[in-house]
């Protein structure tokens, strides 16, 4: 390819929307360019890049005998409906009715489409296990769309799907695709983690991960130990409850007015006491129930976890003041786990019963309890693991201490159960003539994501570092000076003996100063650069470097192509190992 001809209009300036630095230099490089809010134009280079990450994820897919299939981004909603989904997912579906006025979406996921056409042609167990998926464009209708492809209204995924026979089976199929994830991610340059997570609205009843690309810019917490394998979402990672540091004490519990102390920070300093002695009592409200929720006074409330344990709320959201006056009779600053009233369900993370003494509040403004010990003085009904982990905290598998980063997810596997072919009926026949429901798994890989996360960690101030197996192109030629016929023809030569070689090349044969061609090489992030200038020429040799580590080589311009070839097939073959 030439740059002449290449649709690739680099930028200088900064866009004013990009807040986030892959989408700031898929601008810049010539990657992407804004159609609408949450949807892009891929230009050349860009499209190029996600064809060579599609094509990493076909060929780990074929391996697991996935088969590839492509199934219609306009869904009726007559499917959503049977699943009870098409109520519930939300005003993030896009929704419309043709000139019949029937109504349809633009899918947002396919669990639907996918289980329907396996209950309609599957009917034998002979004809399971099977591995079906799909790489095609998604619609979210994202109230706030975002950070360029991280979270958009368009992109682009792949969507796996595994049916068996039993759960045994639809391990095996998970396992299988939690491996191809990690070579996926592997082969694409990527550090990243498998991490525990939940499965959010897809739903199913086993279990589930996300694979994190690990990045500063990430949206996501994640938890990892060093020691062991274990890594998980924060929002998922099991916490291990840990004693206080205080003494016990054999005072008598008493009441204290505590006059405009109402933040844990006040409350604490009031007292002259650490906040791990306070007792946080929040009043949550739950569709239409309220429930009384106590962490230590150190700690966060890990929402997910707690609406789990609480048994699943379709809203659950801290009460209103006015809920607080009226449930309690107090401001929310003075909320405790004393003299509530008949009824109300009071959960506490197993750090309470832990605190050998506490300060809580009084359910009456202005007033709070010392010399609270929980064993003897708080009507705990039930425990449950509740609060957000922290780095330092230990590893639940080994117990060494846990690391903390912050992820950007592309890609998560789910365990379904029979949670889709109950509600659509889908089922197989066994040897015995008995009808069963099929076990599902669902795999999906944000293609588009995957790219914009491979240059959130891999860039620095002069553009994209892009790893080698999904760089839009391997190697750039940079004749300094086109109009020297010398410089020209050795690097018309030399573009044709690495295409020749198979190496995907670009030549810059632009008329332009060489500084603009540097930047503009630096920018696009073409791992390797051949520079022919007049001086290096004249002594048979040219400059070879490499854009990740900055390294330059003179190298004897008859060596240059095998050398070439040789530092491609070997880093390639790093990838996939």
């Amino acid at each position: 390819m030439r740059v002449s001809q290449l649709l690739n209009p680099t930028l200088r300036e900064v866009p004013a929307e990009a807040e986030v630095i892959s989408h700031q230099l898929m601008v810049k490089a010539g990657l992407i360019r804004k159609a609408a809010a949450g949807v892009y134009t891929y230009l050349p280079l860009g499209w190029r890049i996600l064809r060579k990450i599609e094509e990493i994820v076909r060929e780990e897919m074929d391996a697991q005998g996935g088969q590839e299939l492509l199934l219609p981004v306009i869904q009726p909603a007559e499917l959503w409906k049977e699943t009870g989904r098409w109520q519930v997912y939300g005003p993030e579906m896009f929704r419309l009715r043709d000139r019949h006025d029937r109504e349809f979406c633009l899918g947002p996921t396919h669990e639907e489409m996918i289980t329907d056409l396996v209950r309609n042609e599957v009917r034998s167990y002979k004809q399971l296990p099977l591995l079906l998926y799909q790489i095609q464009n998604k619609y979210r209708d994202e109230r706030r769309p975002r950070f360029g492809l991280m979270r958009g209204r368009e992109f682009i995924m792949k969507d796996l799907y595994s049916f068996d026979r039993d759960e045994e089976g639809l391990n095996v199929s998970y396992r299988k695709m939690y491996d191809a994830y990690r070579r996926i991610f592997s082969r694409c340059g990527l550090t990243f983690r498998a991490v525990e997570a939940d499965a959010g609205a897809i739903g199913g009843s086993g279990g589930t991960h996300e694979f994190m690309v690990l990045a500063e810019s990430g949206e996501a917490e994640v938890v990892y130990c060093q020691a062991c394998d274990y890594a998980a979402n924060v929002e998922k990672a099991e916490c291990q409850p840990q004693a206080s540091q205080d003494q016990p004490t054999t005072a008598a519990l008493e009441l204290m007015a505590t006059p405009q102390q109402r933040s844990i920070e006040e409350v604490a300093r009031f007292f002259q006491a650490p906040e791990s002695r306070l007792i946080k009592s929040l009043l949550y409200q739950g569709d239409d129930q309220v429930f009384l929720v106590l962490i230590r006074g150190d700690r966060e409330v890990n929402e997910l976890k707690l609406n789990h344990a609480l048994g699943g709320c379709t809203t659950l959201q801290l009460a209103s003041p006015e809920t607080v006056e009226r449930t309690l009779g107090c401001e929310a600053g003075s909320v405790g786990p004393i003299g509530t009233p008949s009824g109300l369900k009071i959960l506490a993370d197993p750090e309470i019963a832990l605190m050998p003494q506490a300060i809580c509040g009084a359910n009456r403004t202005g007033y709070h309890y010392r010399h609270v010990v929980p064993e003897r003085d708080l009507p705990i009904a039930q425990t449950a693991d509740i609060r957000q982990i922290e780095a330092g905290e230990a590893c639940p598998a080994c117990g060494a201490p846990l690391q903390a980063a912050r992820g950007i997810e592309v890609g998560q596997v789910f365990n379904l159960g029979t949670k889709y072919s109950q509600a659509l009926q889908a089922t197989y026949l066994d040897e015995k003539g008995a009808e069963n429901l099929i076990h599902m798994g669902c795999y999906g890989i944000g293609v588009s994501r995957t790219m914009a996360a491979a240059i959130e960690q891999n860039h620095d101030a002069d553009g994209i570092i892009w790893p080698l197996p999904v760089a839009p192109y391997h190697c750039l030629i940079v004749p300094v000076n086109m109009k020297d016929s010398e410089v020209a023809g050795v690097a018309e030569k030399l573009y044709r003996e690495l295409t020749a070689l198979g190496v995907e090349t670009v030549i810059d044969d632009r008329d332009e100063r060489p500084g603009v061609k540097f930047k503009d090489a630096d920018l696009v992030g073409y791992p390797l650069r051949i520079t022919i200038g007049t001086k290096t020429l004249a002594q048979g040799q040219v400059e070879l470097r490499n854009r990740k580590t900055g390294e330059t080589d003179l190298t004897p311009l008859a060596e240059l192509p095998q050398k070439v070839r040789r530092l491609i097939d070997e880093a390639l073959a790093a990838f996939r190992e």
